[in-house]
């Protein structure tokens, strides 16, 4: 800093970037500055030997271009650094190469080759940035350098890098669109990635070049359906809008029979807004769908799966990912399930005005379609003092639309206050509305009328005119009942001068003269003595006015008529010379006038009809909700079209991934080898039959059960047993087959989640009721949970209850057989062994699978242990650990270790090393017949701010022994997976760790005022309460706390009432407060509360209690 500083004194530029810079800006220094010295010390510090120094040059000329200062006479020196060996001042050479790539493109071409080298960087920010440079650089030579630089950034291991590279496809495309081809290729390809963080940027890509190419996003439909919930919310967006427009083409209409039903019905739209009519029109549906040949409506899986998926992203920060789910649901939804939009949208109007103007416009547009989704949030859309005008006319479309018997009075009420505004364009809109509310109400028209009469005597000359104008339009319903008001009107001719007042109120007195017979003729009079100095469009009006007078009252008019015409002769607008040439000779029968004079009378007093006030936002659905298009109610380029529903549904296997053959073959023949050798599961053949077909047709059950392909994940982890696949596929398969089993277990298992202590002690009597036939009970309970895992795609509980039910039995064998102990242990150990041939031990196990603790005891262990008199205390969780509430997880199944078993649990202990990480306790068994040797962490991969302290490595863990290792993760307060490889000597292995939200937390101590306090600081949208009834065996305190603390690890806050239980935690990482309470009611109802500043934690927080609490 020093150095700069004195280079700073000597140019006589400033040291510090916020000041201005004297003698830089030519505007400065007067007439007499040179400009040839500007910069200069600038140059000298990218020219220096010290990185300090050309760090900070960097960091200043950076900060002018963030000022708008045009640096671009320093690209030559900055350029030269490009090569630099730092990467702080590599990454700001490449942020200045970004913005000035473009326009010296001869200068950047000369260090094209360490672009390239920089393509090859081991450090990812610098391939990703290289790669950005080279597609900034707009010259059509070095197209095929950028092509190949993309191709391989698309293969890249880092997920950034990949990004980057979908980023740089709508460039190239730009500057060369004969490279769709093969840009296309490179598109199928990342559209394939996994990564959440690629997704969004892909099919942002897709959009730009071959939006047409619907082919490329079958294969990837359900996974971007799953991926969507954590891409960045900008991604979210363009996928969203992208499937939008897929689902309206590859699904039928949901509201399909309603439509059709509307159509054979003269009935009004708003007829069906009750929950009871919707009832109704279904029912007539269902009885009129054969007589118009079409089949019931049942909706495809995957247009469920992508409802369902985007449903929770209503509730996002970004107001953008809400108005792209608003708009998915109002053209895809079925109406009965489109309401839920509503609150979402609602909430949104509590932003900026700018996004409340586009909300806005959407909500309008609903209204027109779907007003009864918005009615219950009338009030949110009364108008505010402070509200911009043209937020205050959209408020009053929205009103206007919403209005209807029930709720009329009410908004005519407000109506009332809004005319007394200063805002004289809203005083306008408003009176707009009440005529509109009066056309479409027919009770309330009189009452509107008269309002708007009593307005006439306003003040104000702008509400009058309004006024007149609307009157005029409600007037043409009834005219007859109305002569009196039109009597009224024809006395403010003297008085009001707006000119489309007196021109309404000329043709209201032209038109019913017949009512007015006595004051037309008089009032003709007064206008052509003003007649020269009206406005032209009241002079068409008093032409048109005379004509009607001559036609029915010649006798009083004809003079005046006369007079008239001879004025609009010699007008000086062309327009009111030709309309009095052309009225004089149809009214006034010559020689010459045609046979049009005739019919003069017909065609001036013809009945008109009366003009129907619609809404300006009528026909704007068909642009897609949320699209500039749509706000601008005009395509805007680059729009596309919303296609229309397709008659008949199209193939919809096309989105089933295939499994490889080969795989199905190898798990079949392996599962026949297992038959052979295994009679004793001859007893239940008829329950493993159906896992052999569940897994030949695992496409279409995933699709139409999950819409994932769970079976797919499954037959992966297969293959990865039979035959090693290339490493970045296995990991792929992996996380994919994590994401799904979690999935499926949140979705399909919530009966079968009891509580562990449950479980164990239902065995353990159903093994003394049962001792006699231990073999034969043991093979049922294996088949009906063999059933079971089928139905919900993870055959590995009952592998789980297999092995606790194993390590149960050889307990009791202890127990009660000591003498002939060495040769059963033989015997057990033989039947262990086989027992890994079992038919679920080939599907892989869920990494998140909560298994009790005892069964965490691996079988080696529990020989060991066997020559030992335990009693069944002793094996109970609660004596394993201190606390009861933990619980392991698997992290490496025996099968695919081969023979090496790892499991975790999280310890809720704190990780010494950094206070920051949480401590995962891990424990590995070795239960091949050679020893492991080398157990470390390889290739670790996290999301962005998560780290990891690997644990120390293992150099040898002999045949049959157990060891233990505890490691640190900062999982930066979410629920992202850590990914590594474990490593052996000879294998790697791709797995994953997932933490539940209750084990990013650790307890704190709190006195209930402080408790009180914080609770109070945290209100509004950091907390969240949910209603719940109270699981049987849940219903005292002790049992709250118990399964409360053991869903999450919070401290227990005391409190005075022993109806409330109170618990408070910090997260581990941000030290953000969790504070959770349970108050219990009557009849086993309760409320939980959770308040935390991350609301993302208080969500799943809220979710996991309740399910703890439940169940």
């Amino acid at each position: 800093m020093s150095a700069s500083s004195a280079f700073n004194d000597e140019k006589g530029g400033s040291s510090s970037v916020g000041e201005p810079e004297y003698g830089h800006d030519p505007a400065s220094g007067g007439i007499f500055s040179s400009d040839y010295k500007r910069h200069d010390d600038l140059k000298e510090m990218l020219d220096s030997n010290k990185d300090s120094l050309k760090l900070e040059a960097m960091k200043r000329i950076v900060a002018m271009i963030a000022r708008g200062k045009n640096t671009s006479d320093l690209f030559p020196a900055v350029v030269k650094n490009v090569a630099c060996k730092n990467i702080e001042v590599k990454k700001l050479v490449y942020v200045y190469l970004v913005r000035y790539a473009e326009e010296q493109q001869d200068l950047a071409l000369l260090s094209i080759s360490t672009f390239q080298r920089g393509l090859k960087d081991p450090n990812q920010l610098i391939r990703a940035s290289a790669l950005r440079v080279l597609s900034s650089i707009r010259v059509t030579i070095i197209v095929p350098i950028m092509m190949l630089a993309i191709k391989e950034a698309a293969s890249d291991m880092s997920p950034y890098v990949r990004k980057t590279a979908a980023h740089a496809i709508p460039k190239l495309y730009s500057l060369d669109p004969e490279q769709k081809d093969q840009l296309i290729e490179v598109i199928e390809k990342l559209l394939a990635d996994k990564t959440t963080l690629v997704a969004g940027s892909v099919v942002m890509a897709f959009e730009e070049v071959c939006p047409e190419r619907i082919d490329l996003i079958h294969k990837n439909y359900r996974k971007l359906c799953n991926l969507l919930i954590d891409v960045e919310e900008w991604g979210q967006v363009v996928i969203i809008n992208m499937l939008t427009r897929y689902a309206r083409t590859q699904f039928l209409n949901p509201n399909m029979n309603e439509s059709l039903l509307e159509e054979g019905s003269d009935k009004t739209f708003y007829g069906s807004d009750e929950d009871e009519d919707e009832e109704e029109e279904e029912k007539e549906n269902k009885a009129e769908a054969p007589m118009a040949k079409r089949k019931p409506y049942v909706m495809d899986p995957d247009h469920r799966l992508l409802l369902r998926n985007t449903k929770p992203l209503l509730q996002s920060r970004n107001a953008a990912v809400v108005m792209a789910v608003a708009q998915l649901y109002f053209h895809l939804a079925p109406k009965v399930e489109v309401g839920v939009i509503a609150k979402a949208l609602v909430r949104l109007l509590r932003s900026h005005s700018e996004v409340q103007y586009v909300v806005l416009q959407n909500v309008a547009t609903m209204t027109i379609k779907r007003r009864g989704m918005f009615e219950p949030y009338l009030k949110s859309f009364y108008i505010r003092s402070t509200d911009p005008t043209q937020i205050k006319v959209l408020k009053l479309e929205v009103l206007t639309n919403l209005a209807n018997e029930t709720n009329i009075s009410t908004i005519l009420r407000e109506f009332q206050t809004y005319i007394k505004s200063m805002d004289k364009d809203f005083v306008a809109a408003t009176i707009q509305a009440i005529g509109r509310c009066a056309t479409n109400i027919g009770e309330v028209r009189d009452t509107c009328l008269n309002g708007l009469v009593q307005l006439l005597s306003n003040r104000d000359e702008l509400v009058v005119a309004e006024s007149v104008v609307v009157i005029k339009k409600l007037l043409q319903m009834q005219p007859e009942k109305h002569s009196d008001i039109i009597k009224h009107m024809a006395k403010l001719t003297d008085n009001i001068q707006v000119p489309m007042a007196r021109a309404s109120i000329l043709w209201l007195i032209g038109e019913y003269c017949e009512h007015v017979p006595k004051i037309a003729p008089d009032v003709l009079r007064k206008m052509a003595k003003s007649f020269t100095n009206e406005e032209d469009i009241v002079k068409l009006q008093i032409i048109n006015l005379a004509a009607k007078l001559y036609l029915t009252n010649s006798k009083q008019t004809k003079l005046l008529t006369q007079y008239v015409l001879n004025l609009a002769k010699y007008d000086q607008n062309y327009d009111i010379r030709d309309r009095a040439r052309f009225i004089r000779q149809l009214i006034v029968p010559t020689e010459k006038s045609g046979a049009l004079s005739k019919y003069a009378k017909k065609l001036f007093l013809a009945l008109k009809p009366a003009p129907v006030l619609e809404s300006p936002f009528k026909d704007r659905d068909h642009f897609q909700l949320g699209s500039l298009s749509h706000l601008l109610n005009a395509k805007a380029g680059g729009y596309q079209e919303l296609p229309d529903w397709p008659e008949a549904a199209p193939d919809p296997s096309v989105r089933n991934v295939e499994v490889p053959e080969w795989t199905k073959c190898s798990s079949r023949e392996k599962r026949k080898e297992k038959k052979v050798e295994k009679p004793f599961y001859s007893d239940s053949e008829g329950e493993s039959g159906p896992t052999e077909s569940a897994d030949s047709e695992s496409d279409s059950v995933s699709g139409s059960e999950i819409g994932s392909g769970i079976g797919q994940s499954g037959s992966a982890s297969e293959s990865e047993e039979s035959e090693e696949g290339s490493e970045s596929e296995e990991e792929e398969e992996e996380e994919e087959e994590e994401k799904v089993k979690k999935t499926t277990k949140k979705e399909l298992k919530k009966p079968v989640q009891e509580s562990e202590s449950e479980q164990s002690s239902e065995e353990e009597e159903r093994k003394r009721e049962r001792k006699s036939k231990p073999r034969k009970s043991d093979s049922e309970s294996e088949s009906d949970e063999d059933e079971d895992s089928e139905s919900e795609s993870s055959q590995s509980d009952s592998e789980d209850s297999e092995s606790e039910a194993e390590v149960k039995k050889k307990k009791k064998a202890a127990e009660s057989k000591p003498p002939s102990k060495p040769v059963k242990k033989e015997s057990k150990k033989e039947k262990k062994e086989m027992s890994l041939l079992d038919f679920d031990d080939f599907e892989p196990a869920p990494s998140p699978q909560v298994t009790p603790l005892n069964s965490f005891l691996s079988s080696s262990l529990v020989n060991d242990l066997e020559g030992l008199s335990l009693s069944d205390a002793v094996l109970s969780p609660a004596t394993l650990s201190p606390s009861s509430a933990l619980k392991s997880y698997e992290l490496l199944h025996r099968i695919r270790g081969e023979g090496l078993s790892v499991e975790y649990c999280f310890s809720r202990q704190p990780f010494s090393p950094d206070g920051n990480m949480v401590a995962v306790q891990m424990q590995f068994t070795n239960n091949a017949s050679s020893e492991a040797k080398s157990l470390h962490m390889e290739d670790v991969k996290l999301q962005s701010g998560m780290r990891v302290k690997e644990f120390t490595e293992i150099e040898l863990l002999p045949a049959g022994e157990t060891a233990s290792a505890v490691m640190g993760i900062d999982f930066c307060d979410s629920t992202q997976a850590a990914n590594f490889q474990l490593c052996t000597h000879t294998r790697k292995f791709f797995v994953s760790i997932q933490p539940p939200v209750g084990e990013l937390m650790r307890p704190v101590f709190l006195t209930e005022n402080e408790f009180k306090k914080e609770q109070g600081q945290l209100m509004g949208m950091n907390e969240i309460s949910e209603k719940l009834t109270l699981d049987a065996k849940c219903r005292n305190e002790h049992a709250i706390v118990q399964r409360v603390t053991a869903a999450a690890n919070l401290s227990r806050v005391p409190c005075g009432s022993d109806k409330e239980c109170r618990f408070a935690g910090r997260t581990v990482t941000s030290g953000s407060l969790v504070l959770a309470t349970v108050a219990t009611k009557e009849d086993a109802a309760a409320q939980l509360t959770v308040n935390c500043e991350k609301m993302v934690i208080g969500t799943m927080l809220v979710k996991d209690i309740l399910l703890a609490l439940t169940q």
